[in-house]
């Protein structure tokens, strides 16, 4: 039987995205990852304050997409929810 604890961990998923306002193109994915790797990335967020924005479909599909590559039009509207919430974060901070 497989351990519960080891399953959970490898349905993870986690992707970074950057997004440079007043640049061309859409936010790009930095880093996407699952299992370990998903926490990994989380982990490596949160030690650099980077805001965590928990979605788990949004990391599988940004996951599968790759990193490097420029999110589609179809998620652009997904994508805007997670830079408002960035953005208010940003706010709060000194």
């Amino acid at each position: 039987m497989k351990d519960p604890k080891k399953q959970y961990q490898s349905d993870r998923y986690a992707a970074a995205l950057q997004y440079e306002p007043g640049q061309e193109g859409a936010p790009r994915v930095t880093a996407a990852g699952r299992g370990d790797t998903a926490r990994l990335i989380g982990d490596m967020a949160r030690e650099n304050g980077v805001p965590v924005y928990e979605d788990a479909e949004l990391a599988k599909t940004l996951y599968r997409l790759g990193v490097s590559t420029e999110i589609p039009a179809e998620l652009y509207e997904v994508v805007a929810q997670v830079l408002v919430f960035v953005a208010r974060i940003d706010k709060k901070m000194p």
